[in-house]
């Protein structure tokens, strides 16, 4: 890794002596449902985060493509790329337990074997668990806009995590992300445009039209309804 201890990362910059988390731990209610999941699919779906390199190809009994989507919510796009991309594995990570136990229950419904999970903070995996060049794609969607000023800090898309990403993206890997918050997307370009290892698909400042992998997620039905726009950030590494 060329930059081994990136100092803006959200979830280890020092806060008064509290590290400064990108989520908050809001975990909800927690179905019968969804607490069965963790019991009788976890063993089969989850990856506990144990601080070592995985060996991923030993995981999926297989050599594919690896694509990560951090902050999968109720994990329906994890779901939905999983059944139209089975070529490819995919790794969640998600910290709240409702939203994994959901996607437990849908990954065993439908009997797909392309993904794993892990519930934990997405920063300790990417930088403990997973080798350099080790992804083909990150996806981003939607991430928490932490739309007052004072909380920005808090916002996932910073310099040090973005070179972070870098780390684990092979050369001519794709980083896509989506907002339906402008001024989080105005940051997003701030940050993205001036990381050296990537390029915007669409140019400088540039967002693309939805792409058929990314389906339209609630959080962005909801957004429309609130009048945002939406934006889709796709960026390759050098």
């Amino acid at each position: 890794m060329s930059r081994d201890q990136p100092n803006d990362l959200p979830s280890i910059s020092p806060l008064r002596g509290r590290a400064i988390r990108s989520f908050v731990l809001r975990q909800g209610r927690v179905t019968q449902a969804q607490k069965r999941a963790f019991t009788e699919h976890w063993p089969r779906y989850g990856l506990d985060y144990c601080g070592r390199l995985r060996d991923f190809d030993q995981i999926f009994q297989r050599q594919a493509e690896r694509v990560l989507e951090i902050g999968f919510g109720n994990g329906e796009q994890v779901e939905f790329a999983a059944a139209q991309e089975p070529q490819r594995d995919f790794i969640g990570i998600e910290v709240h337990g409702p939203g994994v136990g959901r996607l437990l229950n849908g990954l065993a419904a439908a009997d797909l074997g392309n993904v794993r999970i892990y519930q934990h903070d997405a920063v300790e995996v990417l930088r403990n668990e997973v080798a350099d060049g080790a992804l083909d794609e990150v996806r981003i969607y939607f991430p928490d806009p932490w739309h007052k000023t004072r909380h920005h800090k808090r916002r996932l898309i910073q310099p040090g995590f973005v070179s972070l990403l870098c780390d684990k993206l092979r050369s001519g890997g794709r980083l896509h992300l989506a907002t339906d918050w402008e001024n989080y997307a105005e940051q997003m370009w701030d940050v993205l445009d001036a990381e050296p290892r990537l390029q915007n698909v669409a140019g400088p400042r540039g967002a693309v039209p939805r792409p058929l992998w990314r389906r339209q997620t609630h959080f962005e039905t909801r957004g429309q309804k609130l009048g945002h726009g939406v934006w889709d950030l796709l960026y390759n590494k050098r």
